[in-house]
């Protein structure tokens, strides 16, 4: 695996994971994506996934459409509501 910069990667057959030296697969995955401070959701998109840790890795072409998308996050019409947890007050 060749890296180009942090989850952007050329991915060849046999490619291990550098964090727990698993075995990357090609998916199709709901990606959350960091970018300037901010996150998004992007369905379908396709990565390299780690089946030991979930690690995920972008082809080079991926991680620049996933930047457009980002960029343009006022033109996303659709969003994902999910329940926040305070880890130090969750259970008391």
């Amino acid at each position: 695996m060749q890296k180009k910069d942090k989850n952007v990667v050329k991915v060849t057959a046999g490619d291990r994971c550098e964090f727990c030296n698993g075995k990357i697969e090609h998916r199709v995955i709901r990606a959350r994506f960091h970018f300037k401070g901010q996150t998004i959701y992007v369905d379908k998109v396709p990565a390299w996934v780690c089946t030991g840790c979930r690690e995920q890795y972008f082809d080079a072409a991926v991680y620049k459409r996933l930047e457009e998308i980002a960029r343009h996050r006022g033109r996303i019409k659709k969003s994902v509501r999910f329940p926040l947890a305070e880890y130090g007050t969750a259970l008391r």
